[in-house]
């Protein structure tokens, strides 16, 4: 069992999990990559679909609607406020790069039918959250505050050496409103970037007990079950965590093994 995946750079939109490839069932992710000028077509298809600007600008059309200069850096290290827009189902929209652009994909299946929307970094609310030497900075880019039905997505900071969403929770057992449902994916960048960070994911049966070493671009798929990160000391750990499930938000089980440390 391996829920590890890495993307490979590449130009224009290169899928990395897709449902009934993958071992989740309802979320999709992906990045598009374009140098200036270049334009992706995109369609929704029937998923609620969310764009997070990683790296760079970028217009959009849709409809006859045009955003313009969306993006407000030129690394996630930069500005801890991404600028992002959000997509309903069975939408077509172009995406015309002004320089070299990096767009997180993040997507899940509905039927609801929602509105387009864009997201400028002074919607974004970040928060420091834990304590040493579990403290990491958090931005809140899609929630119940915005158009999304089913999506929850952040951007997490961890300081070198520290860890975060520790101690290890899960959200795999509908028990509202203690625990929801909720798949997972932290996809992860370094500053400096050959840096690396340990992710831990493991069952609460013991079914699978896995700690992968992450790297630049790489990205780990969380169906169910405990987690948690711990970056190397001398980098900073940057991590994409997008959730899809039938609750926004995080409504989540602590290990009560190790749920004293934070009583």
């Amino acid at each position: 069992m391996n829920f590890r995946k890495a993307y490979k750079p590449a130009i224009g939109y290169t899928p990395i999990c897709k449902i009934g490839e993958c071992s989740l069932k309802r979320l999709e992710f992906g990045i598009i990559e374009l140098e200036a000028g270049g334009v992706q077509s995109f369609n929704t298809e029937d998923k609620e679909t969310a764009f997070i600007i990683l790296e760079g600008h970028v217009n959009v059309a849709f409809d006859d609607t045009k955003w313009e200069n969306i993006g407000n850096r030129s690394s996630v290290f930069e500005n801890q406020k991404a600028e992002c827009f959000y997509m309903p189902k069975e939408k077509e929209l172009s995406i015309e790069a002004i320089d070299h652009i990096k767009i997180a994909v993040c997507a899940t299946p509905t039927t609801c039918d929602t509105e387009p929307q864009l997201l400028r970094e002074d919607r974004v609310v970040v928060k420091v959250l834990g304590e040493q030497p579990f403290k990491r900075t958090t931005s809140f880019l899609f929630d119940g505050t915005t158009n999304a039905k089913f999506l929850t997505i952040g951007e997490g900071y961890i300081n070198d050496g520290n860890w975060a969403g520790f101690p290890p929770h899960k959200h795999d057992v509908d028990d509202m409103p203690n625990e929801c449902i909720a798949e997972e994916i932290y996809y992860f960048l370094f500053d400096p970037k050959q840096g690396f960070a340990i992710q831990c994911s493991y069952a609460a049966d013991g079914e699978f007990d896995e700690a992968y070493r992450v790297k630049y671009d790489e990205l780990v798929e969380l169906p169910y079950g405990y987690h948690t990160t711990v970056g190397t000391p001398g980098y900073t750990t940057y991590f994409l965590w997008l959730m899809a499930g039938d609750y926004q938000g995080f409504n989540r089980r602590i290990d009560p093994e190790h749920e004293w440390i934070i009583k």
